[in-house]
């Protein structure tokens, strides 16, 4: 045990079976799932970090409640004043509330003002408060809305199968936008555990060599494909071993968004659970009715056994 308040860590120093499944190292979103112990917090200094990876549900909601309580504050100073507001009901905690509403925005209906020299100090620092606050507010959503994004949608699960002879592994992903990306590059990458000569236990990161990394257009959809040969890292990996040595493939896409005119980047991670030996992914292009090519993403994490045809 660390501390009273730290979790404990314990750190596996074999290749043994795991006892509950294997989580990702690298997200597709959402939380992060690695628990980091012992590491300080970056506090204030990390905060426009912090508030641009926030969901924009947990943006809106946090910027609301600190609006609110904000606002309640000033209500409180306005009142300990007895007729520091003109055109208050007396004690109002909800007439002192709108009161700090419209001066926080600036709005001043004319209803109510400040009566007393100390009710106007207390409007200074709250419009001053006000105009800090609306500053930041749009320039985080500008951020937020303008920040380049790439929808790539990758398949659930990643195959093994058969191609031209040889195990391949397979990987397939599909632009989600209309617009295209534009040289788009893939890597992917095995991570797995490791045992070095000195007994020592670690996370080693092998690079795979693809059959094709580029794509001048990335339009619809790409499938990355990795040959298991005999200069591949995986040959030979049997499932209880991608199991015992918490395999994991990390995936990531970078290009140039032509509508944006931005660099968009995309990642993915599959672990040993995910990664299907003996499957193939069932083909997603076809004809419409009236013949033209379409796409059908409902089959997009679907397979189907490597049987020869």
């Amino acid at each position: 045990m660390i501390s009273r308040r730290r979790k404990q860590l314990t750190v596996h120093t074999d290749l043994t079976p795991r006892a509950v499944p294997q989580t990702h190292m690298v997200r597709r979103s959402g939380a992060d799932p690695v628990v980091r112990v012992g590491l300080a917090s970056a506090g204030w200094r990390d905060l426009y970090h912090w508030l641009l990876t926030l969901s924009w549900w947990e943006f809106l909601l946090g910027s609301s409640a600190i609006y609110l309580f904000a606002n309640a504050i000033f209500a409180l100073l306005y009142l300990v004043q007895p007729g520091a507001v003109s055109g208050m009901r007396p004690g109002s905690f909800l007439d002192a509330f709108f009161f700090s509403v419209q001066t926080f925005a600036t709005v001043g209906y004319g209803v109510m003002a400040p009566a007393t020299s100390y009710a106007n100090w207390v409007m200074t620092l709250e419009t001053y408060v006000g105009l800090v606050t609306v500053a930041i507010t749009t320039g985080m959503v500008f951020a937020r809305i303008s920040r380049p994004t790439a929808r790539v949608k990758f398949a659930k699960v990643a195959v093994i199968a058969q191609h031209d002879g040889k195990p391949t592994l397979m990987l397939r992903m599909g632009n989600e936008r209309r617009s295209q990306i534009v040289d788009a590059t893939v890597t992917v990458s095995a991570l797995r555990n490791h045992t070095t000569a000195e007994g020592r236990f670690m996370r080693r990161l092998a690079d795979l060599k693809l059959v094709r990394a580029k794509t001048p257009v990335f339009a619809i959809s790409f499938t990355a494909m990795h040959v298991i040969d005999e200069h591949s890292p995986l040959l030979g990996l049997t499932v209880e071993d991608m199991h015992a040595e918490e395999l994991e493939l990390l995936v990531t896409v970078t290009g140039l968004e032509e509508s944006l005119g931005s660099t968009v980047h995309a990642r993915a991670s599959f672990v040993d659970e995910e990664i299907l030996l003996g499957q193939r992914y069932v083909d997603i292009f076809g004809t419409t009715e009236d013949g033209r090519r379409g796409i059908d993403y409902g089959k997009f994490d679907l397979t189907e056994p490597d049987l020869p045809r």
